[in-house]
């Protein structure tokens, strides 16, 4: 995903961050939460910071590559040497900064930080533009008219869409009935690079394998199935990415 520094790519925008977060925190053990809370400080919570390394971005450039990986659209399965040779990317740095939020070593101020990117890119690599590469920017440079509007593919799904779903509230609500107990248990199994090939075959076969063709001379037009199929995919990644930070918070966070 080699990005312009002109260029929107952020995994999910505000709301997405903030529902993945807000559903973490009420699966949180009792613990967690007050580990979290300690180490982020007074007026803080999950959600608050759920978007923190989205806006330092720009001023700490260095930190752009952590937010994907890039696991080439036509390969099936992630390849750490492939697709993050320097270490660089939210797969990488999500072990980092799970060891760096307890290390006895670290500042408070280097443990709150590693809190922030974790929440963020817990919730970064399961949009699915963010674990894919099909040599478009992210996404990004593949335009398309979205309901009379022009935007790209990353826009969309980063925000857009989920835009159209609802407001954050009534989605946390719904979000919360429906990620129950038994739910969570289920999509808590396996290793963050499981995950990653998840979010990879969604981009796969929904993101770009339903998008509908561009017509001779013209842009992509994003339609109501694809809409449909697309609400149904962003709904589950986020109550995933959700249920996956409360138990990677929980085994951490004790």
């Amino acid at each position: 995903m080699v990005l312009c520094g002109t260029l929107p790519a952020f995994g999910w925008g505000p709301q997405g961050h903030n529902l993945i977060a807000r559903l973490a925190a009420a699966h949180l053990t009792p613990e967690a939460a007050a580990r979290a809370a300690e180490i982020l400080g007074p007026g803080n919570t999950l959600a608050s910071i759920s978007s923190w390394a989205d806006r330092i971005r720009r001023d700490r450039a260095a930190t752009a590559p952590w937010h994907y990986i890039d696991i080439p659209i036509d390969q099936q399965h992630l390849d750490m040497v492939r697709d993050c040779p320097k270490g660089d990317c939210v797969l990488a740095k999500i072990e980092d900064f799970k060891k760096a939020v307890v290390d006895p070593a670290a500042t408070a101020e280097q443990r709150k930080e590693a809190l922030m990117f974790l929440v963020h890119f817990m919730g970064d690599m399961h949009q699915p533009l963010h674990c894919s590469d099909n040599r478009d920017k992210g996404g990004n440079g593949v335009k398309l008219d979205f309901f009379g509007r022009s935007s790209n593919l990353h826009s969309v799904w980063d925000s857009g869409l989920l835009g159209r779903i609802g407001q954050e509230d009534a989605l946390f609500t719904q979000f919360s009935k429906d990620l129950t107990e038994r739910l969570a248990k289920k999509w808590s199994k396996g290793t963050v690079g499981e995950w990653a090939e998840q979010s990879h075959k969604v981009a796969q076969k929904v993101v770009y394998g339903k998008l509908p063709k561009a017509p001779a001379g013209g842009q992509v037009t994003v339609d109501a199935a694809y809409e449909r199929l697309a609400d149904r995919v962003i709904k589950d990644q986020i109550e995933k990415a959700g249920a996956r930070l409360a138990i990677m918070l929980n085994a951490t966070l004790r």
